[in-house]
């Protein structure tokens, strides 16, 4: 979450006015992450999330994104729920940006990952992954293969400013898995972006799951794949074996993997840390002036990409074959 776009009181007011959510007695900018403005607004009625969507989200893609919420709401998984103005709408448009408002979830997330996290994750993933079967809208994957490939063009001229030899690696990455990436693997809806500031807890269990905009059509172990990646390293760079078990063995008790599946998932994983690497540079190098917020490091996921290319098959991560 970030802060792009100041919203005047006056304007808020009026917006939120078209809601039976009462008046609005305060809204703070939230400065964690780097995709869309968000807000903590609170009203007569409670605590609700304001976004406004910018960058990377496409106005026809904002359907699909509130649409799914629903459904998986109505389908038990713990999640943020559109908030329907009286008209029934719930996409509008805030300071010339769509803009919507979702329920507020309760819960942290966690700022040290522990094994219980990735155990519950494991569960709430596959959860997440089976209510998804039955929606019936899709939309195409936007950063992967295609979409490295146009991020690594935006990026190429100045990604040696990051560090020298990078353009030439991302070049030799992009090449590779032109070729190498996976075909025909069990796909459904995925989360795609379910890092652990998209993941709520309290105590020790999960209370919800947040900030489905990047939420796609694509591979299921594609998403078990990104979350190795964001919960199973520590902050020194190494992986930690026991979470990658506890993560995957707890999504295959609830939704079993094909070995198809199973045998993809270093590929996946490099895949995935590829994709973090490029959106992350991308940001690097064009940060918002004046903009709330603070951009993640792009070469942590250069570190993680190298580690997984060293790993030729899933039990190199711990996981039973």
């Amino acid at each position: 979450m970030a802060v792009y776009t100041e919203i005047g009181d006056a304007e808020l007011s009026a917006f939120v006015a078209l809601y039976d959510i009462g008046e609005v007695l305060a809204c703070k900018g939230i400065a964690e992450g780097v995709e869309n403005s968000n807000f903590l607004l609170t009203t007569e009625r409670g605590n609700f999330i304001l976004t406004l969507y910018e960058k990377r989200v496409a106005r026809a893609d904002l359907p699909f994104f509130i649409a799914l919420m629903d459904h998986l709401a109505h389908h038990g998984v713990a999640c943020a729920v559109p908030v329907r103005a009286r008209d029934g709408e719930a996409l509008r448009e805030l300071c010339g940006r769509p803009a919507a408002i979702v329920t507020f979830l309760n819960g942290m997330w966690p700022r040290r990952i522990e094994p219980y996290h990735c155990a519950a994750l494991g569960t709430a993933l596959a959860g997440l992954h089976k209510a998804g079967a039955s929606f019936r809208m899709t939309r195409r994957n936007d950063l992967s293969l295609a979409g490295w490939q146009r991020l690594y063009g935006a990026c190429a001229a100045r990604a040696d400013e990051v560090q020298a030899g990078l353009a030439e690696e991302l070049a030799a990455e992009i090449a590779f898995f032109a070729s190498a990436w996976p075909s025909g693997l069990p796909s459904g809806v995925i989360h795609a972006d379910l890092f652990p500031d998209n993941v709520f807890f309290r105590d020790r269990e999960l209370s919800g799951l947040i900030d489905f905009y990047f939420a796609c059509t694509d591979f299921l172990a594609y998403d078990l794949a990104v979350c190795l990646n964001a919960w199973c390293f520590e902050a020194d760079g190494a992986f930690n074996v026991t979470k990658a078990r506890l993560l995957v063995g707890n999504y295959r008790a609830a939704r079993p993997l094909t070995a198809e599946e199973i045998a993809a998932l270093p590929l996946l994983a490099r895949g995935s840390a590829l994709r973090f690497l490029l959106t992350r540079l991308f940001d690097w190098l064009n940060q918002t002036e004046g903009a709330m917020v603070r951009p993640k490091d792009p070469l942590e996921y250069l570190r993680k990409l190298r580690f997984h290319r060293g790993i030729a098959r899933a039990g190199g991560y711990g996981i039973d074959e």
